[in-house]
């Protein structure tokens, strides 16, 4: 594993002499923006291992995409190659729809200790609500970034992270989302303690999430990509790009449903991604992803 090899996969030409927090972030933003978030393998009849050189052969060789444990797990190696100090933390993702949390973990995010400061590094989350800067461990204080204002809120040291919503102008909207999910004005994303974990920890919730029948990566085939001034997600059949802050505060949405006969061309084109395997795209949960 060579990490001059990862920095030309996300084409990342600065510096990274000193750990400090501008390279940090200026890793972080373009690994989002080169290396989707997607599940892709499990609709291909792959399975996704949790094994650090499996990883880095797949997302940097290969240059495919991952989900959470894949590219947060190679963003941990990335760092601490770099001389950063990190810690795996696990996350428990909230549901909109059921209005709840994840009954058990099933998200891997990373703290990253830097000049007496606790930083949150999340490079594997997609879609709508992937932070492109490392936050600060704060509570409490509104951190904007381009994809909106992003927060901590922390409770009896339970931390939980939320995304103020935009409002969203989508010219060729057919069908509506749910009534809750509509009118939220801040969408609660996950919630997480600082107990250290072991990679070894998510071994269960990695082979759960892409087997059991109501998992939503099992019912949903995704692949997104932020875009230097938003987001495409292709879910099922359904191709979303977004602009963020397109006016007056205001992301600019537009979706078109894609044929069978485009999806392999939209994959190469839009996420530069090559599949080995024959892909069947999937779609039957009615969980929203924006």
């Amino acid at each position: 594993m060579d990490i001059k090899e990862y920095f030309a996969r996300i084409s990342y030409q600065g510096s990274h002499n000193k750990p400090d927090l501008g390279t940090m972030s200026d890793v972080l933003q373009h690994h989002v923006q080169a290396v989707p978030f997607e599940n892709l393998s499990i609709h291909c009849g792959e399975s996704i291992e949790l094994d650090l050189e499996a990883t880095y052969n797949k997302i940097v060789r290969k240059k495919r995409g991952g989900w959470c444990m894949e590219n947060n797990y190679l963003l941990s190696w990335v760092l601490k190659t770099l001389g950063y100090d990190v810690t795996l933390l696990g996350a428990k993702v909230y549901v909109p729809e059921l209005d709840a949390y994840a009954d058990e973990i099933d998200h891997l995010l990373l703290q990253v200790g830097l000049d007496g400061k606790s930083y949150i590094v999340d490079g594997g989350f997609g879609m709508a609500y992937q932070m492109w800067q490392p936050m600060e461990l704060i509570s409490g204080t509104d951190q904007p970034q381009t994809p909106g204002v992003f927060r901590f809120q922390e409770e009896s040291g339970i931390w939980y992270l939320e995304k103020v919503k935009r409002k969203q102008w989508v010219p060729n909207q057919s069908g509506s989302t749910s009534h809750n999910v509509e009118n939220e004005v801040c969408r609660r994303i996950y919630l997480f303690t600082l107990q250290p974990r072991d990679i070894e920890e998510f071994r269960g919730c990695n082979a759960h999430l892409q087997t059991a029948p109501d998992s939503l990566f099992v019912t949903k085939s995704i692949c997104s990509l932020q875009t230097a001034d938003g987001i495409r997600a292709l879910v099922g059949w359904k191709l979303t790009e977004i602009k963020y802050n397109y006016r007056d505060n205001m992301d600019l949405v537009e979706i078109r449903i894609l044929a069978d006969e485009e999806i392999e061309k939209t994959l190469k084109e839009k996420f530069n991604i090559t599949l080995d395997k024959k892909f069947v795209p999937v779609n039957t949960s009615r969980l929203s992803l924006f």
